[in-house]
This record gives C-alpha cells, structure tokens and sequence, in this order.
C-alpha cells in the first residue's frame, strides 16, 4: 500500500507541471492575435483625413483676392469675417474703404432694398474712385437722389451670387444697363474699372470692389 500511494503521487508530481505548460502554451496565440489586430489598422481607417483636406481645398477656393484686399480690416465687423455675416449695405457701412457710396447709399434709400435681396452681386466703389469723378457730375447725383443717384448706384448691382469663376461677360444690372466684366482667375476688369478686392462675401451677396465709378449710359 505505502508502495502504491508514494507511485501515484509521484506520477501526479509529474503530470501537473505537464498539464500547467499546455495551458499556457494555449493562451499564446490568442495574445499573439489580439497585438495583431490592435496594431494593423483597418481599411476603414485609410481614408480618414481625405474629407478634411478637400474641405480645405474648397475654403482657398473662395477667399477673396486682389491687391486691395490687404486695406480690409483684419478684424471687426468691417473685416471679410465681420462682413460675411451682415446684409449687404450694413457689411459695407463697416468697411472704411466705402465710406462714399455708404453715404449715397443711405441718400437714395437704397438700404433696406439691399439689405432685403436674397442674392446680389456688387460692384463697390472705393472712396478715391467717387473722389475722382467731376465734382459737376457728384453734385448733379447727390442732388437727384431718387433719380440719378438710384440710376448710377444700380448700374453697380447684378441680381444672383455670382462668383469669380462665372462673373465675365455681359452682365445685366438692376438698374437697366448692361455692364461688360473682363478677366479670369484673379484679374478682372468691370468696363475700365479694375477689381482691386474680389470675391467679398456677405450674407446675401459677393462683392467685386472696383478703383472706378460705374457710370450708366445717359
């Protein structure tokens, strides 16, 4: 019996090391799979930042460009941010470069028909352009105000959002003329005018600001 019992123990001495060694050797494989699948990334996950970079791209394509551009404010309610989120004739009423048809503006009662268009494209004179027209002619609008000065800032206005990669050719105003837009990419011209900051945007209409008054035909 003592035989016996001491034979049993010894064997299961053995086996157990034995059967502790199958058990891990066991659970290898499945470690070895869970780092795999951890570290190789899935098909899903390739393409992640292509939304984000074309969503980049489309914003360049629609900042405004010109020359004049480098006068707009660079913050404040008279800034491209500050002016896309105004009406027209409010957005321009901060933009110190348009002092002089913001006046003229206001004089023929255009602002609340400006401000109340859902879409528009503007030709905005700067200052030293209504500063250079013969003072007989500035006085002669400014003394008409319903008249002339309606007829003149009009001749200014296009109805629809129309930007740069449509905006050449004839193109028809709210005031009943025709005006001619010449150019491409970031060099237009408005009849002899040239657009020194283009492609403004305000909450209801791309603005072109040009260095020359937009006289209609008389």
């Amino acid at each position: 019996m003592k035989l016996t019992t001491r034979t049993a123990a010894l064997a299961l001495a053995l086996t157990l090391p034995l059967g502790l060694a199958a058990c891990g050797s066991s659970d290898e494989p499945d470690a070895a799979s869970s780092s795999s699948t951890t570290s190789e990334p899935t098909p899903s996950e390739t393409p992640s930042e292509s939304p984000s970079e074309s969503a980049s791209t489309d914003a360049m394509a629609g900042k405004p460009f010109g020359p004049g551009c480098a006068q707009v404010p660079a913050s404040g309610a008279g800034s491209f941010d500050g002016m896309s989120t105004a009406p027209v004739a409010t957005a321009a009423s901060a933009n110190p470069l348009l002092k002089t048809l913001v006046t003229a503006v206001g004089e023929a009662g255009l602002v609340d028909t400006l401000n109340g268009e859902k879409a528009l494209t503007v030709f905005a004179p700067i200052d030293s352009a209504f500063a250079a027209l013969p003072k007989a002619t500035m006085d002669a609008a400014m003394a008409d105000p319903k008249g002339l000065l309606t007829k003149v800032l009009t001749n200014h206005v296009i109805a629809g959002k129309i930007g740069p990669d449509m905006i050449a050719g004839e193109q028809k105003t709210l005031g009943g003329g025709t005006i001619t837009v010449s150019g491409s990419g970031e060099d237009f011209k408005v009849g002899d005018a040239s657009v020194i900051c283009g492609n403004v945007q305000t909450a209801n209409a791309t603005v072109y600001i040009v260095d020359k008054v937009l006289l209609p035909a008389m």
